[in-house]
């Protein structure tokens, strides 16, 4: 199975291996918790809702 958007893809958003992993852990909670996705991707699972939200520039990484 392959994952997209790809780790290599979403470095090109944020700089850090573990920044990258804090922030869509935490964005792929919120949307588990019940939070209104921000993308229009077609997707179950919380944590590839995220990592489509990051790689499209809708999540605010401080």
């Amino acid at each position: 199975m392959m994952v997209v958007p790809t780790v290599t893809s979403l470095l090109d958003v944020i700089d850090n291996r573990f920044r990258l992993v804090i922030v869509t852990s935490k964005r792929a909670r919120q949307i588990a918790a019940g939070s209104m996705p921000l993308t229009n991707a077609n997707e179950e699972s919380p944590v590839t809702l995220a990592a489509n939200e990051i790689a499209e520039g809708k999540v605010n990484v401080c």
